[in-house]
């Protein structure tokens, strides 16, 4: 009986141990992710060899079209430089892939990818919004005046905004941060929040 009082303690102790280094572990990521995504930690968030391996293993597992997102457009800097351009030295654009925006894509391998942050959403609505405005100005019909979800697609598209919808969202910064992120392209995308590049893992992304 007291073998059994115990063995159970100890396991009790063993399982508080491993429970607390994980949740240490868990918020030491999540600090990180801040501070990559706030560029406190430029270190981090220029290693340009890690993501590009990340991009490699998701074209090798059969993605066709990614977006990286992060809110301040840390990957911008840090992944559209390097990546494959067409033989004039332009980056391969998106119109070869969807007619409906303008926006240069870049490939990377067989697959296309897009690098967005929260600027990117606020200049589309901010375009798609003048457009509305200006057709609405030059329309004879001006007693009634509504827009719908429909106009509002139409002039994303118009504006060059319109993009299509992505295989899979890569969201780099703290959990379930994708604020800001354009909301039409959104609507049937899986998301992955990726945490410090130093712990990423080809079978994490499997799974």
């Amino acid at each position: 009986m007291i073998l059994k009082l115990i063995l159970g303690l100890l396991w009790f102790l063993v399982h508080l141990v491993i429970s607390f280094f994980g949740s240490l572990s868990h918020l030491k990521n999540d600090l990180e992710c801040y501070l990559i995504s706030f560029k406190l930690l430029p270190k981090e968030a220029k290693n340009a060899l890690k993501v590009k391996q990340l991009l490699r293993w998701f074209s090798t597992i059969g993605i066709n079209y990614l977006i990286l997102y992060d809110i301040e457009g840390v990957l911008k800097e840090l992944i559209q430089p390097g990546i494959e351009t067409s033989t004039d030295g332009n980056p391969i654009n998106s119109l070869d892939v969807v007619a409906d925006t303008k926006a240069s894509c870049y490939r990377h391998g067989g697959m296309f990818m897009e690098c967005l942050s929260s600027s990117d959403g606020k200049e589309a609505i901010a375009k798609a919004a003048n457009l509305l405005y200006s057709t609405c100005c030059n329309s004879d019909n001006k007693s009634e005046i509504a827009f719908t979800e429909a106009d509002m697609t139409h002039a994303l598209k118009a504006v060059g905004t319109g993009g299509p919808e992505p295989d899979l969202l890569l969201v780099y910064g703290p959990g379930r941060f994708h604020l800001g992120f354009p909301a039409w392209r959104l609507r049937y995308t899986e998301i992955m929040y990726v945490g410090p590049l130093e712990s990423m893992k080809y079978g994490t992304i499997i799974d």
